[in-house]
């Protein structure tokens, strides 16, 4: 397996999550602090910083250090892998459907006969 395979597999199973992608949710808003992510979500900060752990290592997460304080925020290039991949697939079923359609179209609907 290739190095940005590796990556994609690295961030769906990020994405893959209901509390990483509620993560993702809050820090849309902008970067905050690990205690401030980890106040509505119910669980514990020490559950909370394994998920960042996950979410950082996808690349779609960075944290930084300042003093006793860990800020974290979303990192767009870690989205951007899995928006890629996405719209390759989005591609290539457009260009499937559309050769169906022409086929359709000039085969005089496809009706039965």
């Amino acid at each position: 397996m290739n190095e940005p395979d590796s990556q994609l597999d690295r961030v769906f199973h990020a994405l893959g999550d209901r509390t990483r992608r509620a993560m993702l949710e809050r820090l849309s808003a902008g970067p905050m602090s690990v205690s401030r992510l980890t106040e509505p979500l119910g669980i514990s900060v020490a559950a909370v910083v394994q998920h960042l752990q996950i979410l950082e290592a996808s690349g779609l997460v960075r944290t930084e250090k300042s003093g006793r304080v860990r800020t974290c925020g979303i990192d767009p290039a870690g989205l951007a892998i899995a928006a890629k991949w996405l719209q390759e697939r989005r591609s290539a079923w457009e260009e499937r459907f559309d050769r169906l359609g022409d086929l359709l179209e000039s085969d005089g609907g496809g009706g039965a006969r």
